[in-house]
């Protein structure tokens, strides 16, 4: 079977590809592939990214369908709260009759990152190359899992967007195998490399520790693999790249930073981050503070406004009632009473704080974040946030006062805005 080495595609930041343009450049890489009669597993975001999947789905089904013996899809999820039937319909613009009959062939799976059946174990990372890789900040061995279905096809094609993103620095190609489809091990390891060096360091700089662990991981993947990368832009794509791991993912990275930083001359003392509705919890809202925080002003305030918002996690609400969020060395300075927990879920809470200190008992974070959901006062107040009723807030009352150091964000969660240097 042909190994991808051919990097296809194109990207625009002027304006956006074409629906015959994105046919062609899937049809280039299913040919450069050469799925015939192979069997397809393509792994696919979830419904917290925003991405064109209902146009992505149909055209590589139509494409795919006629060549392959089986194609299958496998959703991304880490560990975020499994898809119903109804949501998996909804993301990928079919109906329960379509599903039936025209795609009664494909198989739509959830990853099941809660059963331990999951996986297969495939590697080990030593803890002298974590070592190496994180410049001696952290040294554990890692073993290596994945979901066994990456280990079932012929060929795997990872289909995702790319943007700037708190741990990785930026998301795509691999993230899609860890923490996409991963066990936990590699999850909480990386998460935890990723929140000592901080969001506020890592998030929209292209090669990191983080992404260093993900590459290293997925090349014991032995299953072919092909990377189809976006990048999204108002809608629809402003650039779809496929070819290797790597050689895709670097190309979207590339126009991800050109379409999705927005650089600013002056901090904001405020700023509103008004969250949609597709971050259903605070663990994916959260990302109202992480593209947001490099452009606060010490002593500013970070509003995640999300009126429907009612729960802190899905999944990790328990723990993250308990550790609460905290900055960074608030953790690194008492690890000894929070190493039992899962090291992801302890970043997480490092990345929603932000920057920060902790000296002689003191905390001092550098800014002040407050959430305006349906989460209440007592609950926000507990695990060390700043409440705020969303029924005070005029969103409009925010809008166009830049000049004054005030922030509205319409749309936060993937816009990434930075200081100019």
């Amino acid at each position: 079977m042909s190994a991808t080495t051919t990097l296809l595609g194109t990207g625009h930041t002027s304006r956006l590809l074409t629906e015959a343009e994105i046919r062609t450049i899937l049809d280039e890489a299913l040919r450069d592939a050469d799925i015939r009669n192979q069997r397809v597993l393509v792994i696919i975001p979830d419904s917290t990214r925003t991405a064109p999947m209902p146009l992505l789905f149909k055209q590589l089904c139509d494409l795919a369908l006629p060549q392959a013996k089986a194609l299958d899809f496998l959703v991304a999820l880490g560990t975020h709260v499994p898809m119903s039937d109804a949501a998996l319909n909804k993301m990928l613009g079919i109906t329960p009759d379509l599903r039936a009959s025209t795609y009664a062939r494909v198989n739509i799976f959830n990853h099941e990152w809660s059963q331990p059946e999951t996986f297969a174990t495939i590697g080990h990372i030593s803890a002298d190359e974590i070592s190496a890789i994180t410049s001696g900040m952290l040294k554990n061995a890692v073993d290596v899992t994945i979901n066994k279905k990456a280990l079932e096809y012929d060929r795997i094609f990872v289909c995702g967007p790319v943007f700037p993103h708190e741990v990785a620095g930026f998301s795509g190609g691999n993230k899609y195998f860890f923490p996409g489809i991963s066990g936990p091990d590699v999850i909480h390891l990386s998460h935890w490399i990723g929140a000592l060096v901080t969001n506020f360091v890592v998030i929209g700089t292209k090669h990191t520790p983080v992404r260093a662990v993900f590459d290293r991981a997925a090349a014991m993947i032995p299953t072919p693999k092909t990377c189809l990368a976006f990048v999204v832009k108002d809608g629809g794509l402003a650039g779809l790249f496929a070819g290797s791991m790597d050689d895709a993912w670097s190309a979207a990275a590339d126009l991800s930073a050109q379409t999705h930083i927005k650089t600013v001359a002056q901090p904001f003392k405020q700023v509103l981050s008004v969250m949609p509705p597709m971050y259903e919890d605070l663990w994916t809202a959260s990302k109202g503070m992480y593209k947001l925080e490099p452009v606060v002003a010490d002593g500013g305030e970070v509003i995640i406004y999300s009126p429907t918002l009612k729960e802190i996690s899905f999944v990790h609400g328990k723990v993250l009632d308990e550790i609460g969020y905290h900055v960074r060395d608030y953790f690194v300075k008492q690890w000894d009473q929070f190493k039992h927990h899962l090291w992801g879920i302890v970043a997480h809470s490092t990345h929603l704080r932000g920057m920060g200190t902790f000296e002689n008992g003191i905390e001092r974070p550098r800014i002040t974040v407050t959430i305006a959901s349906q989460i209440s006062e007592a609950r926000c107040r507990a695990v060390n946030l700043n409440y705020r009723d969303p029924k005070s807030i005029d969103v409009e009352s925010f809008a166009n006062r830049e000049a004054e150091g005030i922030l509205l964000v319409r749309k936060a969660g993937e816009m990434l805005y930075r200081l100019k240097k």
